[in-house]
């Protein structure tokens, strides 16, 4: 078959054309279901991790501190106050906070849920973990003396059963809180990721981030002072005839120390050690 090559360019190039942009089109819908996807994915994972950690929380409350309570002989007031600290408050909290994610939470299209807001309007009720976080080492050491006892591992053993809990030791029941808050800011960011700028939930999602790195960044710098704090009270307990007035009413942080020599004037020398605080040497 003979085809006239002065008229084929012209057509061809405009068939090639429309395919080419038909390609593009294809391409650029992929990826925008690929990320409508990836987004779906992450939504879903925030809404099942939060319903996963109430369900332990709820363990801890119902399972735990409800049955100690009754045994007045095992434990004093003071005690169950270390261990479990505020978790009661958190509990409550955590539920007034998912009962607000479940709606803004589109089960239709998971991808269009909105739920950057619901950080934002709680952000402040999150400073409850500062509190948690800074007694959780308090509760560790409480436990492990109480865990030395055969009674004690029965007990916590027993309740677990009771309550139908997972296959989780006490102390790791006790450890969530702590996971969870720092878990936060690593879920938007992920979810900020296959959030594009068009989005009606971008704002929020880029603002939510930035406010639970803040609380996260706060507990953790609360936490380091109190640990600051605690090491010079050791420190100076530890010193035999301690004179002067206490350090920790001036200072809160030993900054360095170290070994230093004394000259006087008639050029004797004598090796003394300093330390460095905040607001005094």
């Amino acid at each position: 078959l003979r085809v006239n090559q002065e008229e084929v360019p012209e057509n061809c190039s405009n068939i090639q054309d429309e395919e080419q942009d038909s390609d593009i089109s294809k391409h650029r819908q992929k990826i925008a279901e690929n990320r409508d996807q990836m987004r779906t994915n992450v939504i879903q994972e925030i809404m099942k991790t939060e319903r996963v950690y109430i369900k332990h929380l709820k363990d801890i409350c119902e399972g735990y501190i409800r049955q100690c309570r009754k045994h007045t002989g095992m434990f004093t007031t003071a005690q169950l106050s270390t261990i479990f600290g505020n978790i009661e408050d958190i509990y409550k909290f955590q539920r007034k906070f998912l009962k607000d994610l479940e709606k803004q939470y589109n089960k239709e299209e998971p991808h269009l849920s909105e739920i950057g807001s619901c950080f934002l309007q709680h952000v402040e009720g999150f400073a409850i973990y500062s509190e948690y976080c800074n007694n959780h080492p308090s509760a560790c050491i409480e436990l492990s003396k109480l865990m030395k006892q055969g009674k004690y591992r029965h007990f916590f053993e027993a309740c677990r059963l009771l309550q139908q809990m997972i296959d989780i030791a006490i102390d790791g029941f006790l450890l969530t809180p702590v996971q969870k808050i720092c878990k936060y800011p690593l879920q938007l960011a992920e979810l900020l990721k296959y959030t594009t700028q068009e989005h009606s939930d971008y704002s929020n999602i880029k603002a939510a981030y930035e406010a639970m790195k803040n609380v996260a960044c706060l507990i953790n710098e609360r936490k380091r002072r109190l640990e600051s704090i605690d090491k010079i009270a050791r420190w100076q307990v530890s010193i035999v005839d301690w004179e002067g007035p206490d350090v920790l009413a001036r200072s809160s942080e030993l900054i360095h120390s170290g070994e230093l020599t004394k000259i006087s004037k008639q050029g004797k020398s004598q090796q003394r050690t300093f330390f460095l605080f905040d607001h005094q040497l």
